[in-house]
C-alpha cells in the first residue's frame, strides 16, 4: 500500500483532494475538547498565542478544527491546538470543526504537517516527534524522511539531538542556542568539553562558525585515531544500503589494512533495546 506524504499538506490529508467530497464542518463546545497526545510541540509562544486570540475575537474561527470521536462520545483534538487554546481562553462556547476517522498515525502525521510545515517548532519537539514515528509506529528513518518530505540525514540529524547532555537540551528547548551549536557540542566526545561549549555560546554569544572551531581545535587527536571509512565501492555502499534497512538507522562501515569496524547509530535508550532486538533475533 502506497504512503500518503506528508508534504500534500492538511487539505491532502482531511479529505478535501482527489475524488473525495469535502467534509461538512460542525459545532462543539470548545471544552469538551481533549488535547492531541501526540502534539509535537509542547511550548506555544505566548506572544505569537496573544495575536491567534486578538485574529479569533475580531474574526472568529475561519479555519475548523480537525477532531476524532472517541466511542464514549468524547472529541480528541487532531490539528488546531493554537485556535483551541484561543477559544478557550475568549470563553467562547462553541467552534468549527471536522469530525473523522483516523488513527493513532494519522494524528502525529497530521499535527507534524500543522506544526513542522507551517509553524517551525523547536528542534528537540521535532526529533521528538520523529523518535515517535521510528518508535511507536515501527518507521525506518527512511520511511520518515520520505513521509515530511526531507532527506534521511536531516532526520538522522534531529534525532541525534536528543542524545545532548542535559544542560544542552535544555538550552535548545529554551531557544538559547540554535540547532548548528547543538551540533557542534554532539561533534564532542567529552562531557566536560561539551558543557565548556555550551558555556561559551551562551556567556560570550559565540557564533555556530565559533562553535564549530572548538569542536574542530578540541580533540584532533581522536578523530585521528579513528579507523578512516572504507573506500565507497559498490560493495561496501550496498552493505552500508542493506544494514540500514534492517536497522533502521545509520549505519557507517570502516575499514582498516587487517580489520574493521561497524558503527550502528541509536539515539535514545529505547531506540538501542529496538536495534538489540533486532539482533537477538
Amino acid at each position: 500500500m502506497e504512503r500518503k506524504v506528508l508534504g500534500k499538506g492538511l487539505e491532502a490529508l482531511i479529505g478535501r483532494g482527489g475524488g473525495s467530497p469535502p467534509e461538512k464542518t460542525a459545532s462543539l463546545d470548545p471544552r469538551r475538547i481533549t488535547a492531541n497526545r501526540y502534539q509535537p510541540r509542547k511550548k506555544f509562544r505566548p506572544e505569537k498565542l496573544q495575536d491567534l486570540v486578538n485574529s479569533v475575537r475580531e474574526k472568529g474561527i475561519v479555519q475548523p478544527l480537525i477532531v476524532r470521536q472517541g466511542p464514549d462520545g468524547s472529541y480528541e483534538l487532531i490539528a488546531g491546538e493554537r485556535r483551541l487554546r484561543a477559544a478557550l481562553e475568549l470563553g467562547l462556547n462553541e467552534v468549527p470543526v471536522v469530525v473523522r476517522q483516523a488513527s493513532d498515525l494519522e494524528m502525529l502525521e497530521l499535527s507534524l504537517v500543522e506544526n513542522v510545515q507551517r509553524d517551525d517548532i523547536n528542534p528537540l519537539e521535532e526529533a521528538a516527534a520523529y523518535d515517535s514515528l521510528i518508535r511507536d509506529f515501527s518507521f525506518t528513518q527512511e520511511k520518515v524522511a520520505e513521509a515530511v518530505g526531507k532527506d534521511r540525514a536531516t532526520i538522522a540529524n534531529r534525532i541525534r539531538l536528543l542524545t545532548l547532555p542535559e544542560a544542552s537540551r535544555k538550552a535548545l528547548a529554551a531557544d538559547l542556542i540554535t540547532a548548528g551549536h547543538a551540533k557542534a557540542i554532539l561533534a564532542l566526545n567529552d562531557l566536560e568539553a561539551q558543557n565548556e561549549l555550551l558555556n561559551r555560546i551562551l556567556e560570550e554569544g559565540w557564533s555556530v562558525r565559533q562553535a564549530e572551531g572548538f569542536s574542530v581545535n578540541v580533540q584532533p587527536r581522536t578523530r585521528e585515531s579513528q579507523p578512516r571509512p572504507a573506500p565507497e565501492d559498490g560493495q561496501v555502499r550496498h552493505l552500508e544500503d542493506e544494514l540500514q534497512h534492517i536497522f533502521g538507522t545509520k549505519v557507517k562501515i570502516f575499514a582498516g589494512k587487517k580489520k574493521g569496524k561497524i558503527n550502528i547509530e541509536y539515539y535514545s535508550l529505547d531506540d538501542l533495546d529496538r536495534i538489540l532486538s533486532l539482533m537477538r533475533r
